[in-house]
């Protein structure tokens, strides 16, 4: 086993991340930036406020060991339980559980 620690660029690309590296510019200098950066960024940040932004309360009755395994599950995870739910309902409304 190496303890030689892996550089960040040091990866294969797969065909798709290699075309999208072969058309990026070799310097930063080269890269295109907007007049309005700033205004871009306000606007960036305000969608995304809004498309994050948690405006709905909801109430459910759930069996005390089905909490308590969401608790245990959060708990390892290092985040509330709460936002464990929230995060397990979010991506299975869009799809994006595996098996659902």
């Amino acid at each position: 086993m190496s303890n030689r620690k892996k550089d960040v660029f040091d990866i294969k690309l797969d065909p798709e991340e290699q075309e999208i590296e072969d058309a990026l510019p070799d310097t930063w200098e080269k890269l295109p930036f907007s007049a309005n950066q700033a205004e871009e960024l306000a606007f960036a940040k305000a969608a995304a406020a809004n498309y994050l932004r948690k405006d709905a309360k909801i109430n459910i009755r759930l069996t005390r060991h089905d909490v308590e395994g969401l608790r245990r599950i959060a708990s390892r995870e290092g985040l509330p339980y709460q936002t464990l739910i929230s995060s397990i309902l979010h991506k299975y409304v869009t799809s994006h559980l595996e098996g659902y």
